[in-house]
């Protein structure tokens, strides 16, 4: 079910009208049952595999909370093998199992091993890494075991941010479906705003530009210089209006029933630099990491170099966890390599004299297009299917010439309207990142020159989110 259907908003009306209705004891239920049934909309069977996981990672935070030493660390160790063998399997068998048939065929060896014809469960990185918080953190002794086995799939399954996040810590999520919320019109006015402006920016932005980007990506050969650059920028926009909107509406309908989930994205494209952006863009995956792999692998606690490796090595995953590809890890290894040497660059200006640096301002525009930059050409190992097609679009970059003819699926006019959209979107980020809902007469008229931007701008293409495939 997608949040950009027309099934998704009788859903999200159903499921919040009988929220307020029923006995707040028994609202988990509901939500529990929605949730399931939001899930199953795409794969029934795959609601199996999400079952198994949280059967055990339930009864291995109830053990991680009553034993200690070896045994605790082994069923924590149980508890990450289950999570992360059934993402191996599903999302990196065919993967590994391609490079090792590559590697025996350099010494004219055949792969014995057969490939899988299985589809990729939706969301599938996300809850897994959400159920893996929870385990962590109560082996760490931060969070007690959830004991309510129902709050705790719940926990997994919440269906708003179930298939693209936020990633939720247990210690924010869980408290809160033992809470009674009462209906507060406060939190419904904001929640609503926050989820038309996230339709808005898939709907009316994200999915306009996939027009342009997905004809220059998949007819690379048929490009210019002039049309590969502006489908690269526009990807960044079309990515971030694409996840950022996702995000919107599934925090703006969390709020909605009275639920906080953490922020995903803060403006990240007036980063400075690229550990600020990374401080801006997926903040619950960002954070994840953090807290969870960059510490565990002993974090800036070893010497410098150590630091620089323990970095690079995060992002190395973490191109990983966003696709079996080498095109995601060839992407994290250049943002671990961006933040690696702007911590040098760092060093040496530092050590300059102040009074040759460019003025404040002028240094602060530069650096956030600077990022800015960085972070598109990176976006190209991204959104390419293969690493030849990478470096065909940096080929066609390089012939840039504005002597070029314009040679894109939308005509002059449509492309105008595309940058003023992207116009619009940095205007309201930049001068305020929320709408903030004052009074009644305010969100009604919000919210409806946006519902209104929808129906007659919208692109009603029903375009899968792009993270649904992580």
């Amino acid at each position: 079910m997608l949040f950009n259907s027309l099934l998704f908003i009788v859903f999200f009306g159903i499921v919040t009208i009988g929220y307020y209705l029923i006995n707040p004891h028994k609202r988990w239920i509901l939500l529990l049952t929605a949730s399931c049934y939001f899930y199953m909309a795409f794969v029934p069977v795959y609601i199996l595999i999400l079952g198994g996981t949280i059967v055990i990672d339930y009864f291995a935070g109830i053990y991680l909370e009553k034993t200690q030493g070896i045994k605790k660390k082994g069923f924590l160790i149980a508890s990450l093998i289950a999570n992360i063998g059934v993402l191996a399997v599903f999302k990196y068998y065919n993967f590994l199992n391609e490079n090792l048939s590559y590697a025996l065929a350099s010494i004219d060896v055949s792969n014995p091993v057969p490939f899988l014809s299985i589809l990729l469960p939706i969301g599938l990185s996300f809850h897994t890494f959400q159920a893996m918080s929870y385990t962590i953190e109560v082996y760490r002794g931060n969070q007690k075991a959830e004991k309510h086995f129902g709050i705790y799939a719940l926990y997994v399954m919440f269906y708003p941010q179930l298939v693209a996040g936020p990633i939720e810590r247990p210690q924010n999520l869980l408290p809160q479906f033992h809470k009674q919320f009462i209906y507060d019109w406060e939190k419904v006015k904001s929640g609503l705003t926050q989820m038309a402006w996230g339709l808005f920016k898939k709907v009316v932005i994200a999915d306009r530009l996939a027009i342009v980007v997905d004809q220059a990506y998949k007819n690379v050969e048929l490009q210019n210089g002039m049309s590969m650059t502006i489908a690269v920028v526009l990807y960044s926009f079309q990515i971030y209006c694409d996840f950022s909107g996702y995000s919107d509406i599934a925090i703006g309908a969390a709020r909605v029933m009275g639920f906080k989930l953490m922020d995903n994205f803060r403006t990240p494209y007036f980063s400075k630099s690229i550990s600020e952006f990374w401080k801006r863009w997926h903040i619950s995956l960002s954070s994840w990491f953090k807290d969870y792999l960059y510490i565990s692998l002993g974090g800036n606690r070893a010497g410098q170099y150590r630091k620089y490796m323990n970095l690079f090595i995060v992002f190395l995953i973490s191109g990983l966890w966003h696709g079996a590809s080498w095109n995601f890890v060839i992407w994290g290894a250049l943002h671990g390599s961006f933040i690696v040497l702007a911590i040098q660059r760092d060093k040496i200006f530092s050590l300059l004299n102040p009074t040759i640096h460019l003025q404040k301002t002028l240094l602060k525009y530069f650096n956030i297009l600077f990022t800015f930059s960085l972070v598109t050409l990176a976006w190209v190992f991204f959104r390419s299917n293969s690493i030849g097609t990478s470096v065909e679009v940096f080929k066609k970059l390089s012939s840039f010439s504005f002597d070029d003819k314009i040679t894109i699926a939308l005509n002059s006019a449509e492309l105008g309207f595309s940058f003023l959209l992207i116009l619009f979107l940095m205007l309201k980020e930049k001068i305020f990142f929320q709408f903030e809902i004052k009074s009644d007469f305010t969100f009604w008229i919000l919210t409806g020159l946006m519902v209104t931007g929808i129906y007659f701008f919208g692109v009603f293409s029903l375009n899968q989110f792009i993270y649904f495939q992580f």
